[in-house]
């Protein structure tokens, strides 16, 4: 039997579609507004999409790409279920939104009139210049014999004095092969001979003996925009820091470079807390071992008890190519369910710092509960090993993590 809320729907959809039919829809009165406020900020001159939508000979000439991958929600790219929990940081189209694009331009695109000034496209950090520019000493020649690569890279900060981050932004210089990132920060400077190093070269386990100021500054992965912290927090980073950048590359039969930077934004504000990572990982588990048997479709469970108060500002999720769904609460010792963040359809290609609108109090005592399902089917079309194989933790792509990363005060 079809559902009450079903046919409400599909009535609600039809009488919006008649209606936008009913009037002219134009570029500058109903469709600059959503690209501008939805998709320019990526999609711009040197911005981290393919090509650029900030005018309308550009939208024109993606309209019809455009229609079809906001109308089937591929884009903009945003995976957690805004009905669990919504983010500050969210990019997600209106049904309406999604009408007028398909409207105009089954209506030729018009372009009607520009009326005053363009609004500014929004950034997604700041609009000025970063205050600190750290990139790779010299470009990095990728091996061209199809191996997963991990090098460490070393960038001195030279900063004469303490300093709180506001915004991190990390900018792969070979988008097709990082595969990821770790920040770290060293204020020994004993790390500095580490750079360029593999993570093989029987040196880096002396390095590591250093206990480092920052295990876990920040993280990119693949779809991660920059992080901005909440208003009167902030990252504190020492003088004199050195940078530790442990940099995955994919593999390729190709010599490729790699020249990649990271950007920092600092505080002018004061900063009452101090920015803190929690990384819940796989030897949480309580269900051990974690491995993925081949054409199994496995889930896998955390509960992790919290020993003090925490602010949460910010979740990342963290799987490979064989994950399929995570859903994180926060439980407190009242009994009190806190959502923290639901995926249903993971995408390793598309992985974000998810923004709280305010901080999530947990207090001392709570359980974070993680539950996260995993697909090494020959019915994933993400699954790289045709047919499967048997996966368990590591590194490599072709390996497979389960992370929640939590920055909190």
């Amino acid at each position: 039997m079809i559902s009450k809320k079903y046919i409400l729907t599909f009535i609600f959809l039809q009488l919006s579609f008649i209606f936008i039919r009913g009037q002219q829809i134009t570029y500058y009165d109903d469709i600059e507004p959503i690209i501008r406020n939805n998709c320019a900020s990526c999609h711009k001159e040197n911005g981290y999409g393919p090509f650029p939508l900030t005018t309308y000979e550009e939208v024109k000439t993606k309209g019809s790409f455009i229609a079809f991958v906001t109308k089937t929600k591929y884009m903009p790219p945003w995976k957690a279920d805004p009905e669990f929990r919504t983010f500050k940081n969210q990019r997600i189209l209106k049904t309406e939104e999604i009408e007028k694009i398909n409207t105009w331009v089954t209506m030729g695109m018009p372009k009607g009139k520009k009326k005053g000034k363009e609004t500014p496209i929004p950034s997604l950090i700041t609009d000025t210049p970063a205050d600190l520019v750290l990139e790779m000493k010299k470009p990095y020649m990728l091996s061209n014999q199809g191996i997963e690569d991990f090098r460490f890279f070393n960038l001195p900060t030279n900063l004469p004095n303490d300093v709180y981050i506001k915004s991190i932004e990390f900018v792969p210089g070979n988008k097709k092969r990082v595969h990821h990132s770790r920040v770290m920060a060293d204020t020994s400077n004993l790390i500095r001979a580490i750079d360029g190093l593999s993570e093989l070269d029987p040196k880096v386990k002396e390095f590591q003996k250093i206990p480092l100021s920052d295990e876990f500054l920040y993280g990119w992965v693949p779809g991660n925009l920059p992080i901005t912290y909440p208003t009167g927090t902030g990252k504190k980073l020492l003088a004199n820091t050195d940078i530790i950048l442990n940099i995955h590359y994919a593999p390729t039969s190709k010599e490729q470079l790699d020249q990649s930077i990271i950007k920092f934004y600092f505080s002018k504000e004061k900063v009452s807390h101090d920015i803190k990572v929690l990384a819940i990982r796989e030897n949480h588990i309580s269900n051990q071992p974690f491995f993925i048997k081949s054409q199994t479709k496995p889930t896998f469970y955390v509960s992790y008890r919290l020993e003090k108060d925490i602010n949460v500002v910010s979740i990342m999720p963290h799987m490979h190519y064989l994950g399929n769904t995570i859903k994180a609460l926060g439980v407190t010792p009242e009994g009190e369910a806190i959502p923290l963040i639901k995926i249903d359809k993971w995408d390793f290609n598309w992985q974000s710092t998810y923004l709280y609108e305010e901080p999530l109090f947990l207090p001392a005592g709570s359980i974070v509960l993680v539950t996260a399902s995993y697909d090494n089917t020959s019915e994933n079309v993400a699954n790289i090993n045709n047919p499967p194989k048997d996966v368990g933790y590591g590194w490599n792509t072709t390996d497979e993590m389960m992370n929640l990363v939590l920055y909190y005060y």
